[in-house]
């Protein structure tokens, strides 16, 4: 009751203060009020009706520390720290064991990067202070600023121990543990931490997540459980068990978790793919293709859901349709590498060979620098007669994959194809040296070079 009291008298004060700027009339509030009236406009991100309740506040109580502290707080958010600084020092002659003075001129280091000296400032203020909880929290993200993972840990552990209700504090202690690849150790004070509170969604869900970076599934699954059954509205929760039950195997279980985000929030494009990935898994083609596309229409910038419905054609070898809409993704977005290997692809299956070699130019072009695609590319324009062009995309492949023996033997071929026997000599001895056992891709690859006198002597050579 006494809680309501306090918001009603709250809400009263906005009001009363709302109103008298609109009338022009001075009404009196003491400082707290103030104090509450301007923090509200601050957190409400209204700087310029904070900055007029302080002035009024100043006028009505001008010898107040607290109003004061919020002045100061305002001129670091405006980045008026030497005006600040100037303002605390006068404060602090009048009221030298106020933490907040200390916690306030710690901020003005922390903004200048001084973050040694924030934190000495932060340990005066434990002397002071009544809010253990709050300064621990905050030494905890001055170590983060200077990456001492290590000890942020420590005092966001001695905030939760303070104050076991703080949960930034507990997902910043979780962040330490993952950074510093601690993550059974994560485990065991998570553990230890729900033994005390073991209705903490929060905890619960971050061991969850832990779990599952140790792909442990089952337990993952059981943590995300209990994190749904205290807060059955916990969408990140629901996510995560969605995942899980995908790497247990369980999909119909799965598609009800995802459809339980979608319950709580509007559907994403994660969450409907997903499902869609969980029906073809499941051999339910056409509700895959149903999501597939609810998928796109949801968002047609992911690349993913585009992918999802040309390879939902390319397994059922319906290469017309993958083509269909492969071709509607590049109209979308036609610097995707993903979308133009695949182009790439489908016209290699439908032997339409120089829109594939087009496709494997362009994947190639827009960053996609796997092996597979420098060789499929290559084998392609050696097939439309274009060994020239075959051999610079090698050279090019080689910078990238310079002890290749895939690369080195397609060289070596195609440099005999054009008589260039030096050449070809020298790129099948480092074919040769590098993998000896597959030297017969060049009989597969280079039939008419393979017979040659020249290229089986270098092969015995090496045996």
């Amino acid at each position: 009751m006494q809680l309501n009291d306090e918001e009603e008298n709250y809400n009263l004060s906005l009001s009363k203060f709302e109103s008298m700027l609109k009338t022009n009339k001075v009404l009196f509030f003491d400082s707290e009020e103030f104090e509450e009236i301007i923090l509200h406009y601050l957190d409400m991100g209204k700087a310029a009706l904070a900055k007029k309740a302080l002035k009024l506040a100043l006028e009505q109580h001008p010898k107040s520390t607290g109003l004061k502290l919020v002045q100061v707080e305002m001129l670091v958010y405006d980045d008026k720290l030497d005006i600040a600084e100037k303002l605390l020092n006068e404060l602090y002659a009048i009221e030298p064991t106020n933490e907040e003075i200390y916690i306030q001129k710690a901020n003005i280091y922390s903004k200048r990067d001084n973050h040694e000296k924030a934190v000495e400032l932060l340990k005066t203020a434990l002397k002071y202070t009544d809010d253990y909880a709050d300064v621990y929290n905050l030494i905890g993200m001055e170590y983060l600023f200077m990456d001492n993972l290590e000890l942020a840990k420590e005092n966001f552990i001695k905030c939760l121990e303070e104050d076991t209700e703080d949960q930034a504090a507990l997902y910043n202690v979780v962040y330490c543990f993952e950074f510093l690849d601690q993550n059974q150790e994560a485990i065991d004070y998570l553990n230890k931490y729900i033994d005390k509170n073991p209705y903490s969604e929060i905890a619960w869900h971050q061991m969850g997540r832990l779990y599952y970076g140790l792909k442990n599934y089952e337990e993952a699954l059981r943590a995300f459980d209990y994190a749904t059954l205290i807060d059955d509205e916990f969408l990140g929760a629901f996510m995560e068990k969605a995942k899980t039950y995908e790497r247990l195997k369980k999909y119909e279980e799965a598609i009800e978790s995802y459809n339980r985000t979608i319950e709580l929030d509007d559907a994403t494009s994660y969450a409907l793919l997903r499902i869609g990935k969980c029906y073809e898994k499941l051999g339910k083609k056409v509700l895959a293709l149903k999501y597939f596309n609810k998928t796109v229409h949801e968002d047609p910038l992911l690349d993913k859901g585009w992918i999802a419905i040309t390879d939902f054609y390319v397994r059922q070898k319906n290469y017309q349709k993958a083509l269909f809409y492969v071709n509607k993704a590049l109209s979308i977005d036609n610097q995707n590498r993903l979308y133009w290997k695949r182009y790439a692809t489908i016209n290699k299956e439908l032997s339409f060979f120089e829109e594939a070699e087009f496709g494997y130019r362009k994947a190639v072009e827009f960053g996609d620098y796997q092996l597979d695609t420098w060789l499929f590319w290559v084998d392609i324009l050696q097939f439309l007669g274009e060994f020239e062009s075959a051999i610079q995309t090698l050279l090019q492949a080689s910078e990238y994959f310079p002890e290749e023996y895939e690369v080195e033997y397609r060289l070596a071929g195609l440099y005999f194809m054009i008589h260039d026997d030096k050449k070809g000599k020298f790129h099948l001895s480092n074919g040769l040296r590098l993998n000896f056992k597959n030297h017969i891709m060049l009989e597969e690859l280079f039939p008419v070079v393979w017979a040659r006198k020249m290229v089986q002597n270098a092969i015995n050579k090496n045996r």
